[in-house]
């Protein structure tokens, strides 16, 4: 089995940051990754200094070399199980492999789950969008369909009109209120009434909404605010399990604000605690939670280290002064 001070799961933006923090701290450290970005389908990160338009691949291809160029390790794999063992976790690979480490640091994102209506899936990223900070630019001035399923739905169609004044609601299963409709009119938004059977496309493009009477409505981008759920379910077993976000958009792993979960040594950052973070604010989460593991690691290695100055010849501080000393050779100390 292999040891780390601290094992990530998760090599998004999140991940990877915290494993730089980690491992420019010359912490041993350890990511694991499945290899399915949520934003795989994007064309470009938007919204991120200096990095504005970088295809997904390469920014997460980038990250992996710097993290790698302080020592860290990567490794593509799928947890299946974490569990602790004394005052270490196990973490068990879908393939059998199994890592340990002091502290966890869990950086899985989130899965997007999409109306069970034709052609939402096929388009999704490109033509069916979810957000006007990722997409709202790269579709400005088109005629977009907002697909209302839940509570943010109105809000964000609002959000959509500042780029476009062609935007219409389609009430489908969550029809505006009174209220509502009175802003979403006020705003020249329009709202067509009934279910939503499918989405018409031709060469790869949106060209339209098919409702369940069989009216088509011109459209050639949607939008639609998925259910969010993390992406944590191999944490059932530390008794952490996601929980519905209080907005109503989906389920999260509850944390403090710098990552620090129920269970003691696990640590969550990004989408999978915060469902609305983009890559920005994800990665600066992911450098927080590590700055604070290395912080908690360290106050670890003082008390044991007075515990040792203390009673030099106790059995139980010479075997965690030698973990100690093994750990500070990984790193050439």
């Amino acid at each position: 089995m292999n040891e780390y001070d601290v094992v990530v799961v998760g090599g998004g933006a999140a991940g990877l940051n915290g494993a730089l923090m980690l491992a420019r701290s010359r912490r041993s450290v350890v990511v694991v990754d499945a290899g399915r970005p949520r934003n795989a389908p994007a064309d470009g990160v938007h919204g991120l200094l200096a990095r504005e338009g970088t295809p997904p691949a390469e920014l997460l291809a980038r990250g992996r070399e710097e993290v790698l160029g302080y020592g860290g390790e990567i490794l593509s794999g799928e947890v299946a199980d974490v569990v602790r063992d004394g005052e270490r976790f196990v973490v068990t690979l879908t393939d059998g492999r199994a890592l340990s480490g002091r502290q966890l640091l869990v950086t899985t994102g989130l899965v997007d789950e999409l109306p069970d209506i034709p052609g939402l899936r096929e388009q999704w990223g490109r033509h069916v969008v979810h957000c006007p900070y990722c997409h709202g630019w790269e579709v400005r001035d088109r005629a977009i369909g907002v697909l209302a399923t839940g509570p943010m739905s109105v809000h964000q169609a609002q959000l959509f009109r500042q780029l476009s004044d062609d935007v219409t609601v389609f009430s489908h299963t969550t029809p505006p209120t009174a209220e509502q409709a009175e802003e979403l009119a006020a705003r020249g938004i329009r709202v067509v009434a009934g279910t939503v059977a499918g989405v018409e496309t031709d060469s790869d493009r949106i060209t339209g909404v098919r409702m369940a009477d069989g009216t088509v409505v011109a459209r050639d981008t949607v939008a639609v605010a998925s259910r969010m759920v993390a992406r944590a379910g191999f944490l059932g077993g530390l008794g952490l399990r996601p929980v519905p976000h209080p907005s109503g958009m989906g389920e999260h792993l509850p944390a403090d604000p710098t990552g620090r979960t129920e269970v003691p040594g696990v640590w969550v950052a990004g989408n999978v605690t915060d469902l609305s973070a983009q890559v920005g604010p994800s990665a600066a989460a992911g450098a927080n939670a590590g700055a604070q593991i290395n912080a908690d690691l360290i106050a670890e290695e003082v008390r044991t280290a007075v515990a040792a100055y203390r009673d030099p010849f106790s059995a139980r501080s010479e075997a965690r002064v030698a973990e100690l000393v093994l750990g500070d050779r990984r790193h050439g100390l």
